[in-house]
This record gives structure tokens, C-alpha cells and sequence, in this order.
């Protein structure tokens, strides 16, 4: 300590330092909700084998995490206002702590089934972590926001090499372990790092149980049929019927919104031309991004006997989703250094175009050895990273700092849709590639599913032009 330190110097240099304990712990706990979430994508075929169970049965390893967090998001959202969001960030990850051991003890399948649901309730924290992050860092919440929204989104690969390694080596309750020791760590670090809960916050409002309770059953019905991309082709009529009645209990919903006097979710501010249209890009781009995402996912495991793919097994093919959250990370570092030159939807464009590109490069290039998939995989990490980091930006700017997590959950769900569409899409069009009597694809279903996937991408860049020019003139005015 220098002599000449005066309190005042002391008490910034305190701040600085509790700032950056912050931002630490708030991008930790955003990462491990993140790849606890998706644990179960790397050990489906090793539950199926442990448990006795078909692969589409072990499937719902997945799928119920991701119900669970797409009906928990907008809740916690609601519930995690300033004056108690400290306990229910904590009541959470002790609810996700609590299913990661489920998950390990030796027990039927269904028991496995309900940590995995309980450990889907992390990631409805996401949001909150922002809020938290917009009301106590100040200047460098904007920075720190982007990080989270990055760590949400590439993270998902963070936990792939690391279960993959550890199933082969000590099988699947092992590799469960792994949740059970990051859950613990992120409530511990939450314990000791999150901010008290403010006293001079508006008093408590009451939750919208009825709002909640629509909105999950609409969002459930929507994520069952189109995360299950078998049904679509064998049972058709009835995966219509339960999109339509989900899309019905949602319209419900929001005509119930727009008369409660505290709304689960408020409308009103969702209905800004900026936030209105980041969630539809988001939308859009959720579908393109996760349809390319498990397109090489499955294109590097395919045995090298059908005629293409490389064979990889689960570690080797988690080490190929590295690149993808390093260059998704290194984007999310890059993109505020821009975000005073360039407006939010303009990086939007650009990111729009480099997923648009990967989706182009696997279309067309994808044989030449598995550097190639590789490098897509990094390319389009940093497309998702760079869209993930401005997307807070162009919702936040117009949106109060007291909605903040109610705003960031809905952009949450949208984008939990959006990537549940894509992964149905993928595997529809592949499903439609494949010939009877055989278990794989023919290599132009990849094409087929990769032109797609940059369609779609081509829509969100043109979407995000379209609002962005509509935003500058407005600006002119």
C-alpha cells in the first residue's frame, strides 16, 4: 500500500476491485448454467446404454431441459426484481444443485429425468445475471451484458469435450458429476459475490400465476413438437394439431397480459419497433444458427464408410465444438470496441453475413478433411458470439432498467425457440435425405439443410438492414 493512498483512492481502487469480482462471477454462473444445460447432448447414446432405454427415449434428456428453461425464463424474469432477486438467484441454482446430484445417484430413469428438468431451471438465469449486471457495474455493464449473452449462447459447447472424455473413461453418472460440482461452485460463488437485494426498490407486485401458467403450457406444446423431429414425418397431422393449440393458448395469453395490472411479461414495451424487431431477428437467426450448429455436430460423427464424414467419436467430436465457443468468446470481446461506431443492428448485418458464409462454406466445402468442418465450426462460433454480444444492446437501449430481466427473458425464449425450430429443421430435412433401409443421409440432405440454414441467414441480414434504415431515419428527423 503507498503512503500517499488516500481513503478516497482506497474505496475506488475497492470498487474496481469488487466490480471485477462481479463481472467474474456473474459470466461464471452464466456459463454454467449454460453448459449444464447442455450436458445431455454429448451422453444421449451413453444414457440410452446405461439405462436401458431407446435413443429417442434418452433424447428427453435434452428436451426436457430445455422445456424446463424455456417455461422458467420468463418467471424469473418477473420474480427477479431488485428487491429479491439475490434469493431467487440463489433459491435457483440451489434447485439446479439439487437436480445435478439427481442425475448421479444411482436410480431409475425417471429420476434422471427430473434433475435434468430441475437443472433446466438454471437457465432462466441469464437474464437476471444482466439486470444484476445493468444495475450495479455502471459503466461497465453494457460490456459485461454482452459477455453474458455470449456466454448463454457459445457456452453450450464448453461442457461437450470435458462429459464426452469423461463418459468413455468412468461412464455417464461421471459425467453427470461434472454439474453437480460446477452447480455448487456457482452457488457458492453467488453466496459470496452477489450484491444484497435493494431495500429502496419498489414495493413487492404480485406474480401473474395465470400469465405463467399459459405461457408455459403454449411454449411447452410448441418446444415438444419441434424438438422432437420424428414426430413431424410420423405423425404429421398430429404435431399440426398441438402447434395450433399452442399457438392458441398464446394468443390467450396475451390478451391476459394486456389487462393484468402487473403482467408477467409487459407488451407494451415488447411492442418498440428496436425491441419488437431484435426478437424477431433473433428468431430467425436462433433457426439458422443451431440448424448449421448440428449439422456438423452430425456430419463429423457419421462413420467414413456411408461415404463421407469422418467418424469421429463423442471426445473427438466435442474438440471440434472448441473453436466454436473460442471464436464465439473472442467476438463477444471484439464487438463492444465497435458498438460506439457502428449502430446494433448494423452488427447485426455483419455477423448476419459471417453465419451466412459458414453456412455457404459447409454447403460447398465439407470433403476436403476435417480442418474444413472445423474452421466453419470456429467461423460460425464468432458470427453467433458477435450476434449474441449486440443483441442486448439494441433491446436495452430502449428499454427501462427495471425491466431489464423481463425484457432479456423473453429474448431468451425467442432465441430457446428459435434453436429448437433449427434443430427440428435439420433433422426433418435429413430424415427426408435418408433412403429406406438405411440409417444415414444421403451427402446432398447436408446441402440441402446448409442452403437452408443460409436462406435463412440471408432473412436475418436483410430484416436487420431493413430496421436499421428505418432507424436512421427516424434519427434524422
Amino acid at each position: 500500500m503507498s503512503a500517499s493512498a488516500t481513503p478516497e483512492t482506497l474505496q475506488a481502487e475497492g470498487v474496481g476491485r469488487g466490480d471485477t469480482n462481479l463481472v467474474a462471477a456473474l459470466v461464471f454462473i452464466a456459463l454454467v448454467v449454460a453448459a449444464i444445460g447442455s450436458l445431455g447432448a454429448p451422453l444421449i447414446t451413453s444414457v440410452a446404454e446405461a439405462y436401458d432405454v431407446s435413443p429417442s427415449t434418452a433424447q428427453w434428456t435434452l428436451t426436457i431441459t430445455l422445456l424446463t428453461g424455456a417455461v422458467a425464463t420468463p418467471l424469473l424474469g418477473r420474480l427477479g426484481s431488485a428487491h429479491r432477486r439475490r434469493k431467487v438467484v440463489l433459491a435457483t441454482l440451489a434447485v439446479v444443485a439439487v437436480g445435478s446430484v439427481a442425475t448421479v445417484v444411482p436410480a431409475p430413469f425417471v429420476v434422471l429425468l427430473l434433475g435434468r428438468a430441475a437443472q433446466g431451471v438454471g437457465l432462466g438465469l441469464t437474464a437476471l445475471m444482466m439486470a444484476t449486471a445493468r444495475q450495479h457495474l455502471g459503466d461497465r455493464a453494457e460490456s459485461t451484458i454482452a459477455m453474458l449473452s455470449v456466454a448463454s449462447t457459445v457456452g453450450i459447447g464448453v461442457g461437450y469435450p470435458i462429459a464426452s472424455l469423461l463418459v468413455q473413461i468412468s461412464g455417464v453418472r461421471v459425467a453427470y458429476l461434472l454439474g453437480v460440482v460446477v452447480a455448487v461452485a456457482a452457488l457458492i460463488t453467488a453466496v459470496v459475490t452477489l450484491p444484497r437485494d435493494s431495500s429502496d426498490a419498489p414495493p413487492k407486485e404480485s406474480v401473474d400465476w395465470l400469465g405463467a401458467f399459459l405461457l408455459s403450457v403454449g411454449l411447452i406444446a410448441v418446444l415438444v413438437v419441434t424438438s422432437q423431429s420424428s414426430w413431424w414425418s410420423s405423425n404429421p397431422l398430429a404435431v399440426v394439431s398441438v402447434l395450433l393449440g399452442g399457438a392458441a393458448v398464446l394468443a390467450a395469453w396475451v390478451a391476459i397480459e394486456r389487462k393484468v395490472v402487473h403482467p408477467l411479461v409487459d407488451l407494451t414495451a415488447l411492442r418498440h419497433p428496436a425491441v419488437a424487431g431484435a426478437n424477431l431477428v433473433m428468431f430467425v437467426a436462433g433457426i439458422a444458427m443451431y440448424l448449421l450448429f448440428t449439422l456438423i455436430s452430425r456430419f463429423v460423427q457419421t462413420p467414413q464408410a456411408v461415404g463421407y464424414g469422418y467418424g469421429l467419436n463423442e471426445v473427438e467430436a466435442g474438440l471440434v465444438l472448441v473453436p466454436f465457443s473460442a471464436l464465439g468468446f473472442v467476438a463477444g470481446r471484439v464487438v463492444p470496441k465497435v458498438r460506439h461506431k457502428v449502430s446494433p443492428f448494423g452488427i447485426l448485418i455483419a455477423n448476419g453475413v459471417v453465419i451466412a458464409l459458414a453456412c455457404v462454406l459447409f454447403a460447398t466445402i465439407r470433403g476436403m478433411g476435417v480442418v474444413w468442418p472445423i474452421m466453419i465450426m470456429g467461423l460460425l462460433g464468432f458470427g453467433v458470439g458477435g450476434f449474441s454480444a449486440v443483441m442486448p444492446q439494441a433491446i436495452l437501449a430502449v428499454t427501462p432498467t427495471e425491466e431489464t430481466a423481463a425484457a432479456m427473458s423473453v429474448n431468451q425464449v425467442v432465441r430457446s425457440v428459435g434453436f429448437s425450430i433449427g434443430s427440428a429443421v435439420s433433422g426433418l430435412i435429413l430424415a427426408a435425405h435418408t433412403m429406406t433401409g438405411t440409417f444415414a443421409p444421403t451427402d446432398s440432405g447436408y446441402s440441402t439443410a446448409a442452403w437452408t440454414a443460409g436462406a435463412l441467414a440471408l432473412v436475418t441480414i436483410v430484416l436487420a438492414a431493413g430496421i436499421n434504415t428505418s432507424r436512421s431515419k427516424q434519427q434524422q428527423r
